[in-house]
């Protein structure tokens, strides 16, 4: 077996963007936003305590991942490095292995206005971990980045939001760097915020890290994480926490919000990025783990000025249908950002921060466990169990747990516990997104009704017509009998044995429909089944057309689209939405004779010639089929 950096790469079967994983997460902070090294001692307290949820593998002293993210301590550095400016006008950036890359750095700070300080080399002992992790181990440094704008002029303090030109100018840096670097990961670069991790167990952070045990090591607040990488390769770079959050659990909707994001990064733009959003992307570089693109996810948003809760409210909503009991402008808050940005769903809790406050939150189903405490003196603890901190019960002011879809979030300016439900109709009458919902959406609400008779080809009618689009179309004797015939005479699912026996598409000698060639991915742990009937009240079928590209803003046009309850459409449902106004639809036919890539090739030529002349809806049709396929995707 190669060592876990090598398996890193795209070998044999492997692939990097399938990494998931189901961990232990923790926070503690302060809320008079006093920093302290007892706040990073009682973190790494909880971080041993959840051990248990980490993982090793053939070498026992090589874990899965072990990290913490705080506050960057000032007076710690100013004692390491010379010549810092006051707080909040340096940065310091934890960098896994860029060994003569130091000009890219030097560079690309240079060519957008900042300078590189100094470089330090992070002390650690290699000997306190397993063979494994000592083998793929990386050289460990640290960048002091100089805001050369604020040079001589007035602070803005670590961990405050007056600094957040240079916090957005970071973040550019940094992804100018990452998109030519030939080697190393860097872990996080910013002016409030600092990531210290790696392969590690949580019992190793201490002595691999001495800096963790120096008294003027300290911060307001911690998050922490344990790794337990279900079926995947632990590596040094996808240890937790990422640059803003750590992650229990799993992004089940992976693959279509790294699409969605996909199509709308051409349309991204923002005034606080001006001309560098360019430099932004591609936002998600290509294998990394679910964990680390919403991370990079809920960064651009913050970045670009959007609040931490905010921004986490839009990636993980909770549940907002007409069953569940809300208010009507937290409800019109989350149908407005429905169709603005598709929900990064699955088991998940998670921890966040944006380096001056920190909250955590939970997915819509509740399917992992976050629970916390306050003390009297205004010390919060959050983990995903209980007793990972010894507190003395007379100490204790409150305690719960976050309910399905709930957040939570730590104002360490203001020194206050915002709760769900005052958190979220605070930023639900931040705008009137209930009036410009009301006001711009479009229902589609069609009956079910027959197929037109006047759609079928000529000479097809009554069950010579229904036979021939039967084989047409691919459906066999089973499909009728075991799968249709029950779900029509019963109104319930068909049964059967677990497992699917037929062979492969690919392997067939018989015709097979196109999406017999694909496989559904499936979560990699053992989730509950859910649907949208049995769980009604937290799954939903809302589909939307006409998304607006540009998620960085804020307009009621971005509420003016085409609804609909479910994806499947009726006839007329189909004929409605082809005469909706603002949204003029064109039809294309499917058939072709040829083969199916150059017919993909002319019908998405012949799409986008459409939407350029101002198509706003394009319905692809397997209407009007014949033997001979008279009706061709045009050329």
């Amino acid at each position: 077996m190669r060592n876990n950096e090598q398996q890193d790469g795209q070998l044999g079967l492997y692939r990097k963007e399938y990494e998931h994983d189901a961990c232990g997460v923790g926070l503690i902070a302060d809320l008079s936003g006093a920093s302290s090294h007892d706040i990073v001692t009682d973190g790494l307290t909880i971080l041993k305590r959840l051990m248990h949820r980490g993982a090793t593998g053939n070498d026992p002293e090589t874990g899965d991942g072990a990290g913490i993210l705080l506050r960057i301590p000032d007076e710690f550095f100013r004692a390491k490095i010379a010549d810092l400016p006051p707080a909040g006008e340096y940065a310091v950036g934890m960098i896994f292995g860029t060994e003569g890359e130091e000009a890219l750095f030097e560079k690309t700070a240079a060519d957008n206005g900042c300078r590189v300080l100094a470089w330090r080399d992070v002390p650690v002992d290699p000997m306190a971990v397993g063979p494994v992790a000592r083998a793929g181990m990386p050289k460990i440094r640290q960048v002091v980045v100089v805001d050369e704008n604020q040079a001589g002029g007035s602070s803005s303090p670590s961990g405050s939001s007056d600094n957040a030109a240079f916090e957005r100018n970071l973040f550019v840096i940094r992804r100018e760097i990452e998109k030519q670097l030939k080697n190393g990961y860097i872990c996080s670069m910013s002016s409030r915020t600092i990531v210290y991790k790696g392969l590690l167990l949580a019992t190793q952070m201490e002595r691999f890290y001495p800096d963790l045990a120096d008294p003027r090591f300290v911060s307001p607040f911690v998050i922490v994480h344990q790794r337990y990488s279900t079926n995947t390769f632990p590596t040094w770079a996808l240890a937790h926490p990422f640059r803003a959050l750590a992650h229990n659990g799993e992004i089940n909707t992976l693959k279509g919000n790294l699409n969605a994001l996909s199509a709308r990064e051409p349309s991204l733009a923002s005034p606080l990025f001006g001309d560098k959003m360019k430099s932004l992307l591609p936002l998600i570089p290509p294998g990394q783990s679910d964990s680390a693109a919403l991370d990079n996810m809920f960064e651009l948003l913050v970045a670009a000025g959007r609040d931490a809760p905010h921004a986490m409210m839009m990636l993980i909503p909770q549940a907002w249908g007409v069953k569940y009991h809300m208010g009507h402008d937290v409800r019109a808050f989350y149908e407005y950002h429905s169709a603005l940005m598709e929900p990064w769903d699955g088991p998940a809790a998670v921890a966040f921060t944006d380096g001056i406050g920190v909250g955590a939150t939970l997915d819509r189903n509740g399917l992992r466990p976050a629970r916390w405490t306050l003390t009297k003196d205004g010390l919060f603890v959050l983990a995903s169990e209980a007793g990972v901190l010894d507190l003395p019960a007379a100490d204790i002011a409150r305690h719960g747990r976050l309910r399905p879809g709930a957040i939570v979030w730590l104002d360490l300016e203001k020194h206050r516990l915002l709760e769900d439900t005052e958190l979220k109709t605070f930023y639900a009458r931040r705008r009137p997104y209930r009036r410009w919902v009301e006001q711009n959406r479009i229902s589609i609400q069609g009956l079910f009704t027959e197929i037109v008779p006047s759609e079928l080809p000529d000479g097809q009618d009554g069950k010579d017509a229904l036979q021939r689009a039967q084989a047409r179309f691919g459906y066999t004797l089973e499909d009728l009998n075991l799968i249709l015939k029950p779900m029509a005479e019963t109104g319930h699912e068909p049964l059967g044995a677990m497992g699917n026996d037929a062979a492969l598409a690919v392997l067939s000698k018989k015709p097979r429909l196109l999406f017999d060639y694909f496989k559904q991915l499936f979560a990699q742990v053992t989730n509950p089944p859910i649907d949208p009937i049995r769980e009604e009240l937290v799954m939903s079928l809302m589909t939307y057309i006409g998304n607006v590209g540009n998620i960085l803003s804020e307009t009621p046009e971005h509420a003016h689209l085409v609804k609909l309850r479910r994806p499947v459409l009726t006839d007329d449902d189909l004929r409605r939405i082809k005469k909706v106004p603002d949204f003029p639809a064109k039809t294309f036919p499917i058939f072709f004779s040829d083969s199916l890539k150059s017919a993909l090739e002319r019908l998405a030529a012949a799409a986008m010639r459409a939407v350029k002349n101002g198509t706003r809806i394009i319905v692809l049709s397997d209407r009007a089929a014949c033997a001979k396929n008279e009706h061709r995707i045009p050329s």
